[in-house]
Formats: structure tokens, sequence, C-alpha cells
């Protein structure tokens, strides 16, 4: 098989000649080819070859190319497909995107539209490969969740892979639905304490009055209601791993037994009378400042220093640039196969608006809008429209002036001649400004749809719409 420095194409055309004239440009380009005249011989090519991308006609005998476009996209997630067809119906080729194909070039086709749509789909095949990899990486390293490729994010593995080889006690601090239990998961998994119990407590789930007995265990009639002996978590623990999530939110009484349990190392249950020895490590974890807590004096100082002893910080989503691509990729492969039977990808300015959001409810929110997406999205593409209104705000536009800024009118005529009124210039409807903006996004573009959708930041599917309404389309 031919391999040069820019990989590998596979073209799917019956026309020898349209082919051969293709196959020739991006040969020259640098790009290895391989052409095929019926679908199912590139289907059958891609179960031996990793081609960076597919140039499909959809015109063709046999399985068809719009039949073949969905086994592709089926089968390869993530491979691009570029259609080269005769079609400038716009309804046509918004649903032949709509099936998964990545872009589209009509016949005859222009090399330099040939060149940019290539170059921009294996780019982003390349990453979406990447960030598969990534993922491998972390699950085989006992990771599982903790996804993405930001300065912040590698920083914090890296510091789960050294505190985890100690049993130091460690407190993890984070805005809420950043990921602090998955990171207790991440250190009790790559511990020595790896085949006992991981117990976790939500102390802010608890009313006072039953964090201790949750905690220490109580004895038969201990109080009212307490029927039988109860063993609290210290004691499930058994040698492994003990995480109180929300810590801060311990009572008086209840953050004094807890000091005495990581001096002593022994439990008393509540009613009892007997020590009990207990072998745990503590990892703890809150959205508030715990420092500030003890200024304040809801939180005991000499506990602060017991469970603080090393500490890790789960960035915010809005911290962690790119990371919030890759979850959603990784959310729609986890849930998408178990809610709608599907895998479907994300449309450009879909993941425009999920780059842009600033995600305040973090990992959290952003897992509960791609479930709620996968769900509302029709086909095999999630667009816009899809995804929660909260996350898709309008793009920025130009402020307008603040009323002081605005001359206010004056109570009395001014003295003298009154001054002659200078001619305006005749304004511009918002369609003519509309209409400009998307002939120079093209230009930049060099014609290439999807990208200049992306600057201007709004879907393919209404940047065709436009184009229609405008009268931009080709002749």
């Amino acid at each position: 098989m031919i391999s040069t420095q820019r990989g590998l194409i596979f073209l799917v055309d019956d026309d020898p000649h349209l082919s051969a004239l293709v196959a020739e440009l991006l040969r020259a380009e640098g790009w290895a080819v391989s052409c095929f005249e019926r679908g199912e011989d590139c289907l059958a090519a891609l179960q031996e070859a990793n081609p960076s991308c597919v140039l499909l006609d959809l015109q063709m005998p046999g399985l068809g190319g719009e039949k073949t476009l969905e086994r592709i996209t089926l089968l390869y997630r993530h491979l691009p497909v570029i259609v080269l067809t005769m079609e400038r119906e716009v309804e046509r080729v918004v649903n032949i995107l709509r099936r998964g194909a990545y872009d589209f070039l009509t016949k005859p086709v222009e090399p330099a539209k040939l060149f940019t749509s290539v170059a921009n789909g294996v780019e982003k095949y390349a990453l979406a490969v990447r960030v598969a990899q990534l993922e491998r990486e972390h699950e085989s390293k006992g990771f599982p969740g903790l996804i993405g490729t930001s300065p912040r994010m590698q920083a914090l593995v890296r510091q789960i892979e050294r505190v985890a080889a100690t049993d130091v006690t460690v407190h993890i601090h984070g805005e809420s639905g950043t990921g602090k239990e998955l990171v207790a998961r991440a250190i009790h998994e790559n511990s020595g304490r790896r085949e006992r119990p991981f117990v976790t407590l939500n102390c802010a789930a608890l009313p006072e009055g039953l964090q201790e007995s949750e905690l220490f265990g109580h004895e038969k009639g201990a109080f009212t209601g307490a029927v039988a002996r109860k063993l609290g978590r210290f004691e499930a623990v058994d040698g492994g791993t003990l995480f109180l999530d929300e810590v801060a939110e311990l009572s008086p009484g209840a953050q004094a037994a807890l000091l005495r349990v990581l001096q002593e190392r022994t439990v008393q249950r509540v009613g009892g009378l007997q020590e009990v020895a207990v072998d745990f490590r503590l990892l703890t974890a809150t959205h508030r400042d715990l420092a500030e807590a003890v200024r304040k004096g809801s939180f005991r100082d000499d506990l602060f220093f017991r469970i603080v002893v090393y500490e890790l910080e789960t960035p915010p989503l809005r911290e962690r640039p790119g990371d919030p691509l890759t979850l959603a990729e990784h959310f729609v492969a986890t849930h998408g196969p178990r809610l709608i039977n599907k895998r479907p990808r994300f449309a450009a300015d879909a993941l425009a608006s999920l780059d842009r959001y600033a995600w305040p409810g973090n990992v959290r929110e952003l897992e509960n809008a791609v479930q709620r997406a996968l769900v509302a999205c029709d086909g095999v593409e999630i667009t816009l429209e899809d995804l929660p209104r909260r996350t898709t705000p309008p793009p920025p536009e130009t402020p307008l002036e603040s009323p002081a800024s605005v001359p206010r009118p004056r109570l009395s005529a001014p003295r003298g001649p009154a001054p002659t009124p200078t001619p305006r210039a005749p304004a511009q409807t918002l369609e003519q400004n509309e209409r400009l903006l998307i002939i120079a996004a093209l230009e930049r573009c060099r014609g290439n749809r999807s990208l200049a959708a992306q600057q201007l930041g709004i879907g393919r599917t209404t940047l065709y719409r436009k184009l229609r309404e405008y009268g931009l389309e080709q002749p």
C-alpha cells in the first residue's frame, strides 16, 4: 500500500474520468489515494486500511452513496466523509449533512475547495483519534471519568499519581460538579488499599443528629429508634478508604468526635463504652473554603490541620480549555447507546456553543446537557437546537450606548440661529448587513461553508438557508 507523509484518502466514484482527475490533484498535494467504483468495495477495504478521509459520490450502482454513507458513519464514527454531488438543492444537501457527511462538494470539483475541505476534515479526524487515545490511557491508568487534556487537568492527574502511592490524608476542594468524588476514587483505586472497600458519606445529606451515628455507629437502645446495633462508616471501611464529602457541614459534636478518631485510630459507638480499633485512610472534600470556615469559627482549627495534610483542587470547567468538547464526546459515547441506541456526532455550531459556554454547573451540568441533547436529536447529528437553551447564548453583539452617554434634550432653545442639519447617509437594513457579513466570511474561508458557518457563529443549515434567501447559491 502506498504511504505518504500526509496519509491515505479513499475516493469512491463510478466515473473513472472524474476519479482520475481528483486522484491526480490529491496525489500532487502529497496524499495517497485508493479509488473504488462501488460502496461495497470501499466498505470491504475499510476493514483492512485506515484512511484519513473518504470522498464519496452519491449516484453509484449497487449499495449507492447514501447507504454507503450510513454504513461508514455507523461503523467508523469519526471518519470524515465528504460527499461529491451534482445536487444543488439546499434541502437535499442539508439532509446529507444531517445523515453524517462532514462536508459536500459540487461537481465539477474546484481544487481549492477540495484541498480546504479535505485538510479540515483530516485535522478534525486526527483530533478525535487523539481524544479517544487519551481516554483509553486514562482508563488504563485507573482514572475512569477523569477525562481532559487541558494543562490544569493533566497537572491534577500527576498529583493523583503521586499522592496515591502514599497513605497520607488528602483534602479535595473545588466547585460543585467538578468531580471531587471521581478524584477520591482514583486515589483509592491506585493505592495500596485498592483491594479493600471504598466507603463514602455525604455529610451535607445528614441531619446533625444522625451524623455521629452514621460515622461511628450506635448500640441498641442508644436513642429512640435504635432497635439494634449498627456499625458506622469507620468500622465498615475495614482497611480501605473513607471519603467524607462536604466535610464542612459536620456539626460541632461530630467534628470533635472525628478529631479523636484521627488521633487515636479508635471509635466509640454512640451509646457504647467499648473502644474499637479501626484501620482506614481518610479523604475529604468540600466546595466551601475550609480556611474561611475556620476564621469564622464554624470549623475547628485543630481538625482543619488534621485533614488538610495534602490538598488537591478540582479545576472548574471554564478553566479547562478544550475539555468541554472532549467530555461531550465522551458522554455521547457513554450515554448514546443506552438512551437512543445511537452515537450521533455534534454539528459544528453545537460544538462551538459547548466550547463558548461557561458551564457554571461544571462537568455535572455538561453531562446533563449532553443527555438532554441525545434525547432531543433527530438523526445522526446533534445540532444547536438540541442543546438546552441556557447553553446556547447568542453571540456577543456590539454594546448599545448607555443612557448616560446619550445627549439629553435641552429644556430651552439655544441662542442664535438654528444650525443647518447635516445630511445623513441612508442606513443599511439588517438583511443587507447580514448578506455582506456572509459574503465576507465565505471569501475569508475560500468558499468553505462549514468553516464560514463556524466563524459566523451559526449552523450550516442556517447558512445554506441564508445563501438561498440572499441569492448567493452557485448557479
